[in-house]
C-alpha cells in the first residue's frame, strides 16, 4: 500500500500524512517539543507537525547549523544541549512543554563511535530530560529506540523477546528502554519506547544506503555494496513518525513505560533492494556486490513483528518498500538544486578558544562576552577553554561561574603555576574544534582580531598568528622587544616571524603535531614555526592590560628571551666557538710577536703587567659567560631528561561538573582527543 506525495511549490517538506492524521496533531497537549529535530527522523516529524501546529519547537544543540532546518520554513527552534542538566532545567521551565518526543541520539552512524559521548548523548541526556519534566509535569514523553536493542536476536522478536545487544549504541539504547520502564510503570511517568527499525526517505544523512542507491540509480549506477544477505526491515519515514504521534495519544498515559516495534514485518536483503531498484531505475550494469566492507553490527537476518503496535497503538505502515523508494525519488529530483546528490551534510566549523589565566579575575568575563560575541557573529560552533595556572586571585570562581551558566565554556585548573605554554597545551589536549586560537586572558589579545584569523584560516592556511606592529608600552620596553624578535630571527635555525606572539589560530591537523612534542620546556610560538605548514600573520595594536600590572618585569622578559633563543638555536655554541679560536690565533700571533720582539730587541724590556691583568680578567669573563650559556643548553637537557609532567591539572569544571578524579580527568581527555579526531577524520565538502 502506498501514498501519493504531494509538493507545494517546491515544498521539500511535504509528507504523506492524511487529514485524519493531521486532526490527531492538533489533539496534542502543547507546547510540543521534538527533541533532536537536526536528525532525519527528528526533522520530519518537526516538519509534518508544523504543517498543522504553531506551538512545536524544533530542540537541538545544533538548530543553527542544521542542514535540515536551514531548508526549513518553519521557525520556533530552541539551542538545548540535553547532556547539560542546567540547560534542560532553563529550557524546560521557561517553555513548559507538554508533549515531548525524544529523537536525539548519537551512535546510529558507523562514524559516530565515540563510546562515553554514545552513553552521555543516549542515556544520561534522556535521564536529564524525565528528571527535569517529572519536576513541571507532562503529557506525552515518546522516546526514539531502536532494532538494535535485539541485536544478536534479530529475527523478528516481538517486545518480550530477549535482549542481545552487539554495540555501544545498542547497549545506550537497552538502558533507556528499561529506564522508560522503571519510571513508566513504578513512577506512573506518561512514557513509551519506540523500538524502530530501518527508517528511510527524505531527508536522510546523503551517505546512507537508500539515498546513495537512489541518487545514483537515477544516473543509472550503483554505489559500492557490502554482502548481499545482511538484511533490514524498511520503513518509510512517514509511516514511523505517524507512530511517535499515535503513541502520545495512545500509551504514554494508558500503558506508561510500554515499548513497541515499529517495523513492517517484512525482511529485505541488500540483494534484494539492489535488484528492486535496478527495475526502478532501469540500470543497466548488476550490482557488486562486496564492493564495501560490512558494518560491525551488521547481520544477515534482521527484521521485526509489528503486531503489538497494531493492537495497542492503532498503528501499521501504509507504504511498501517500492513505493517509499518511488516517493523517495520523487523528492530527490526536486531537491536536487538545493541537496546535490552524494554531497555529505555540511557541519558548521568548531573553534576552541583557550585562554591562558593568571590573575585576571576581572578580564575573564569581558573576555567570554567578546568571544560569544565573535563566535556568534561568525556562525561557528565553538568552545571557550578557560585554564587557571594557579592563579593567586579568585580566578577559579568566575570561571566556575561562567561553566555555569554557558555550556560553552569548560574550566581547566592547574595544580600549581607551570607557566602560559603550559596552560595553551593543557587546553589543547582537550579541545575538540576544528582549529584552536590561542588568547592571554588579560585582554590584551583582542578577541575581534580573530574574524581576521578566521578569513585568512577559510581561505587555506593552517596557522594565522598576530604580528603586533605596535604595543602600548613603555619606549624601553618597546625597544627590547623589538630587539629580541629580531635576534631570536637571526639566530633562529627556523624561519620566526617578527613581532609575533602567542595569539593565533592553529588548524587541528597542526594542533595535532604540537601535541606529538614531548619537550618539558615549551616555546610555543618557535614550534609554531616549527611545523611548518601554510602560515600568515595579521597586523594588530597590542593594549596594555585593562586590570591590574603585567607580571612580566624586565628580568622575566629575559628569562624568555633566553627560552626562546636556546629552544630554537645553537647558534650561541657556534659562537663561544668561533670566539674561542678567534683569541687562540689572537694568542698565537702575540706569542710570536713577542719572541720575534725579544730576540730582535734583547735590550728592551717586555712590560705589561697591566695588559696581562686586563687579558686575565677579559678572557675569565669571556669564560664565565661561555660557561653560563653551555649551563643553559646543560640545564635544558636536565629538564628534558627528567621527564617531569609539563603540567598537572587539580581539575576539569563543565557546567555544573568537576572532575578532579586523576582516572576520570584522563578520561575526559581521551574522548576530547577521540572526539576531535573523529571530527577531522569525517570530510565534508
Amino acid at each position: 500500500m502506498s501514498a501519493n506525495i504531494t509538493h507545494q511549490d517546491g515544498d521539500l517538506c511535504s509528507d504523506t500524512w492524511t487529514e485524519a492524521d493531521r486532526e490527531e496533531v492538533q489533539k496534542l497537549p502543547g507546547p510540543i517539543w521534538v527533541v533532536g529535530a537536526s536528525g532525519f527522523i527528528g526533522a520530519k516529524l518537526f516538519f509534518s507537525i508544523a504543517r498543522t501546529r504553531s506551538d512545536v519547537f524544533a530542540v537541538s544543540d545544533l538548530v543553527e547549523s542544521s542542514w535540515r532546518l536551514l531548508h526549513s520554513p518553519y521557525g520556533n527552534r530552541i539551542a538545548c544541549d540535553i547532556t547539560r542538566m542546567q540547560d534542560v532545567n532553563a529550557a524546560i521551565r521557561k517553555y513548559r512543554p507538554r508533549t515531548i518526543f525524544n529523537l536525539a541520539t548519537y551512535g546510529g552512524y558507523e562514524r559516530q563511535n565515540v563510546a562515553p559521548q554514545i552513553h552521555t548523548v543516549n542515556y544520561m541526556g534522556t535521564l536529564n530530560l524525565v528528571t527535569a519534566l517529572r519536576d513541571t509535569g507532562c503529557d506525552a514523553f515518546v522516546q526514539a529506540g531502536t532494532s538494535s536493542e535485539y541485536g544478536l536476536n534479530c529475527a523478528g522478536p516481538d517486545e518480550s523477546a530477549p535482549l542481545k545487544p552487539n554495540s555501544d549504541y545498542a547497549v545506550s539504547k537497552v538502558a533507556i528502554s528499561y529506564l522508560m520502564n522503571y519510571y513508566g510503570r513504578l513512577e506512573n511517568f506518561p512514557c513509551t519506547h519506540l523500538r524502530i527499525y530501518s527508517v528511510y526517505g527524505p531527508w536522510e544523512e546523503r551517505d546512507r544506503l537508500v539515498p546513495r542507491l537512489i541518487s545514483l540509480g537515477l544516473q543509472g549506477s550503483y554505489p559500492p555494496l557490502a554482502d548481499p544477505h545482511i538484511s533490514r526491515d524498511f520503513i518509510y519515514v512517514d509511516d514511523c513518525t505517524r507512530a511517535f504521534v499515535r503513541a502520545a495519544l495512545t500509551t504514554c498515559r494508558s500503558a506508561p513505560g510500554e515499548v513497541f516495534n515499529i517495523a513492517t514485518g517484512t525482511k529485505t536483503s541488500l540483494g534484494e533492494i539492489a535488484l528492486l531498484v535496478r527495475d526502478l531505475f532501469s540500470i543497466p550494469e548488476e550490482p557488486e556486490f562486496g564492493s564495501m566492507p560490512n558494518r560491525r553490527w551488521d547481520l544477515s537476518n534482521w527484521f521485526g513483528d509489528p503486531h503489538l503496535a497494531h493492537e495497542k497503538l492503532g498503528w501499521t505502515h501504509r507504504h511498501s518498500l517500492e513505493g517509499g523508494l518511488r516517493l523517495t525519488a520523487e523528492w530527490e529530483r526536486l531537491a536536487d538544486s538545493q541537496i546535490r546528490f552524494g554531497i555529505l551534510p555540511r557541519k558548521p566549523e568548531r573553534l576552541s578558544a583557550i585562554i591562558a589565566c593568571y590573575g585576571d579575575e576581572q578580564a575573564i568575563p569581558i573576555m567570554h562576552e567578546r568571544l560569544t560575541q565573535i563566535f556568534a557573529h561568525l556562525g561557528v560552533d565553538y568552545e571557550i577553554i578557560f585554564v587557571n595556572d594557579c592563579s593567586p586571585t579568585n580566578d577559579e570562581a568566575v570561571i566556575r561561574q561562567l561553566c555555569d551558566q554557558d555550556s560553552h565554556v569548560i574550566g581547566v585548573s592547574h595544580s600549581r603555576n607551570f607557566g602560559s605554554q603550559s596552560a595553551f597545551l593543557s587546553g589543547m589536549e582537550i579541545a575538540t574544534g576544528d582549529a584552536v586560537v590561542l588568547l592571554d586572558g588579560d585582554l590584551q589579545d583582542p578577541p575581534a582580531i580573530i574574524e581576521a584569523f578566521y578569513r585568512q584560516w577559510k581561505q587555506g592556511y593552517e596557522v594565522v598568528y598576530g604580528i603586533r606592529t605596535k604595543r602600548q608600552a613603555s619606549w624601553y620596553m618597546q625597544m627590547f622587544y623589538k630587539a629580541f624578535y629580531r635576534v631570536l630571527k637571526h639566530l633562529s635555525e627556523v624561519e620566526i616571524p617578527l613581532d609575533a606572539g602567542d595569539f593565533s589560530l592553529i588548524d587541528r591537523k597542526a594542533v595535532e603535531h604540537l601535541l606529538r612534542f614531548r619537550e618539558r620546556d615549551l616555546f610555543v610560538r618557535g614550534l609554531r614555526a616549527w611545523i611548518g605548514f601554510k602560515q600568515t600573520g595579521v597586523p594588530y595594536m597590542r593594549p596594555e592590560r585593562m586590570f591590574g600590572r603585567s607580571t612580566n618585569k624586565f628580568l622575566k622578559n629575559v628569562w624568555w628571551a633566553k627560552k626562546g633563543i636556546f629552544s630554537f638555536s645553537l647558534k650561541p655554541l657556534y659562537y663561544i666557538q668561533g670566539f674561542g679560536l678567534l683569541i687562540f690565533a689572537v694568542s698565537i700571533a702575540l706569542a710570536v710577536f713577542y719572541l720575534f720582539y725579544y730576540f730582535f730587541n734583547p735590550a728592551s724590556r717586555v712590560r705589561g703587567i697591566t695588559t696581562i691583568i686586563l687579558l686575565v680578567l677579559g678572557l675569565s669573563g669571556v669564560q664565565l659567560l661561555s660557561l653560563s650559556v653551555l649551563g643553559d643548553y646543560l640545564g635544558k637537557v636536565l629538564e628534558e631528561t627528567k621527564a617531569r609532567p609539563r603540567f598537572i591539572r587539580s581539575k576539569i569544571i563543565r557546567g555544573a561538573d568537576t572532575i578532579s578524579s586523576e582516572t576520570e580527568i584522563e578520561l575526559l581527555i581521551k574522548e576530547c582527543r577521540e572526539t576531535a579526531t573523529a571530527r577531522s577524520n569525517v570530510k565534508y565538502r
